[in-house]
């Protein structure tokens, strides 16, 4: 095993270079000081918002200090995530949050205020020109008044936060501080560490009788602790419900959606139009137990690799060339952004001791994205490059095309462009590949990120949805009855071609995203979103493309989500993205079974 170097130790021109949002940590300090400085300038506007003038420069005031914000924060992460273990830059993120937080109380009179002008009034204001740069988050504001409550009653919700959060931070500590799991064992005796980090991994393992120690040992754990998990769970459903009632929604979900403004339709018809075509995961599933030559296929079947020793390294100089070729049908102007990035300094390639481990996308208005890497030099990494930069340039294009106000966007389109970049790759690689074994690697991987993203979150989305319905309706949420509703539908969306036991009916006690409201249907949609756009970018020419880069990429959240993806060319109040997602994994199965009959 290679040896993991210090940060001190890691070449200039392999790291992201945060002198393009702040020289050096002077810098920084001068402008923290700067910036707290203007705590109190709110002042001058409590009270006063009566005039479009007035709430022109309030608007303009606080989004000025919001920016200015941002780029503290931003470098002060990435500074700590690049070494978590050097105590400066520890303390340097510390203070930008609380400088955060600081702001964030001293602004939060500013929706009360606006409210507190009469619907017809606040309507005339916002077709003042004066305000332009702020009329959508106006009218967005203005529906939300019929859940907006007295001002007694939203302070008297505010100072409650802590308290409903309760549930979430104990399952948080309990989960990734406290929970600890007998080691795994394998074929030969040998030990191997078990914990949050290291699960998938040894699911993946040729050897059966480790992948069966671990998910034996993980979920015996769990279960001996399910009665309490089962009230976490249930008392964060409570605080869900409790909050959708007090502000008048008819659900939770109807609050967790029209948060979002995502028509209730699209998660019915997203779990409808997936339970239509479960078909196709359980053909997956049958095809798993034949190439694994299982008499019976049991869910620690689920990850292992299909496509064994094939040799397919990938460097970090090799991925670049892949990007450029694979992402070429964006164009010249997407293809200029992407080599921006690979060619000064985005990426933060390498691991170094005290790293942030996995990879994201970051950065703020004002600045260019930064990547951080952990680079391992494989297929998946190169799909998590991919990934990645696909997240960044959408920040590029929506921060150069937007106020600052509407530059960001919501969960539901963060995972299309991202997802989109993948499955241009993934089309480019398997033509030019002239491997058959890498080609079955390939549509390996393609057919797992499908079960994992598409098929696996609308399972959890279907849970999510059941368990908050049963607590609207009365109906305690113990333990067995988590059980059951959880491992009916595993047996519904894996079929009959796995054997099942009691260990998987308590998976829903490690899954944090049932603790998020409504989150996890987002993966499936924006995956199927990707699917149809990246297919009409290839097969639709320049024209097709530059809508994907002009209605999608460039519009941020200036728009409704549903009608940027309308307007970029798909509609997800349909069935048909998800219709076409699962054409698109019935054809990869197609393909695989194919290429394994030519191998064999």
């Amino acid at each position: 095993m290679a040896k993991v170097i210090t940060r001190d130790e890691q070449k200039l021109e392999n790291t992201w270079d945060l002198t393009t949002i702040f020289e050096s940590d002077e810098a920084f300090d001068k402008e923290y000081e700067k910036l707290e400085s203007h705590l109190g300038d709110e002042e001058q506007f409590k009270g006063k918002i009566d005039s479009v003038e007035a709430l022109a420069e309030a608007l303009e005031t606080e989004r000025e200090l919001g920016d200015r914000l941002g780029r503290l924060f931003v470098y002060a992460h990435l500074k700590h995530d690049q070494d978590t273990s050097n105590d400066t830059y520890s303390a340097l993120e510390s203070r930008a949050r609380s400088l955060a937080v600081k702001f964030n109380s001293a602004w939060s009179f500013l929706t009360p205020e606006i409210l507190k002008l009469d619907e017809d009034t606040l309507k005339t204001f916002i077709q003042d020109d004066r305000l332009k740069e702020f009329k959508f988050d106006l009218e967005i504001l203005n529906n939300e008044r019929p859940h907006i409550l007295s001002d007694k009653e939203e302070k008297l919700l505010a100072q409650a936060g802590e308290v409903m959060s309760t549930p979430t931070s104990v399952y948080g500590m309990f989960n990734n501080a406290d929970l600890e799991f007998e080691p795994a064992v394998d074929s030969e005796g040998n030990v191997h560490e078990l914990t949050q980090g290291t699960y998938i991994d040894l699911l993946k393992s040729p050897d059966r009788t480790l992948r069966k120690s671990a998910y034996e040992n993980l979920y015996s754990k769990y279960g001996a602790f399910k009665n309490t998990l089962s009230q976490t769970l249930s008392g964060v459903v409570n605080t869900h419900v409790f909050s959708a009632n007090v502000r008048g929604y008819e659900s939770s979900r109807h609050q967790a959606m029209q948060n979002n403004h995502i028509p209730q339709s699209v998660y019915d018809q997203l779990i409808d139009t997936v339970n239509d075509n479960l078909h196709l995961m359980h053909r997956y599933m049958e095809l798993r137990k034949k190439v694994l030559k299982l008499d019976k296929l049991k869910m620690y079947d689920i990850y292992t690799p299909l496509i064994e020793d094939v040799d397919f390294e990938v460097t970090y100089d090799e991925a670049k060339d892949w990007l450029k070729k694979g992402l070429s049908p964006m164009g010249d102007d997407y293809l200029s952004i992407l080599k921006e990035g690979l060619d000064n300094r985005w990426v933060d390639i390498y691991e170094n001791k005290g790293k942030r481990s996995g990879a994201y996308s970051s950065g703020t208005y004002g600045t260019n994205p930064f990547i951080l890497m952990n680079w391992q030099d494989n297929v998946d990494n190169l799909f998590t490059l991919a990934h990645e930069f696909g997240h960044s340039v959408h920040s590029y294009y929506s921060r150069k095309n937007q106020t600052s106000n509407q530059a960001g966007y919501s969960i539901f389109l963060a995972e299309v462009a991202s997802t989109f970049n993948e499955a241009l790759l993934a089309d480019y690689m398997y033509e030019n590949l002239d491997d058959t074994k890498k080609k079955l690697y390939l549509l390996n991987q393609q057919l797992e990120g499908f079960r994992g993203t598409v098929f696996r979150q609308t399972m959890f989305a279907e849970f999510e949805h059941e368990i908050h319905r049963l607590k609207e309706e009365g109906v305690p949420l113990t333990a067995s009855k988590l059980d059951e509703v959880y491992g009916g539908l595993n047996k519904k969306y894996y079929g009959d071609a796995v054997d099942y036991d009691e260990f998987i009916e308590v998976e829903w006690a490690r899954i944090p995203h049932f603790y998020m409201n409504y989150y996890v249907y987002q993966y499936s949609t924006g995956y199927a979103a990707a699917a149809t756009l990246s297919k009409q970018v290839l097969d639709g020419g320049e024209e097709v493309r530059d809508r994907y880069i002009n209605e999608f990429l460039k519009k941020g959240s200036s728009n409704y989500p549903i009608e940027i993806l309308k307007n970029a060319g798909v509609d997800m109040t349909t069935r048909e993205p998800i219709d076409h997602a699962m054409r698109v994994f019935e054809s990869q199965l197609d393909e695989f079974e194919r290429l394994l009959e030519e191998a064999e």
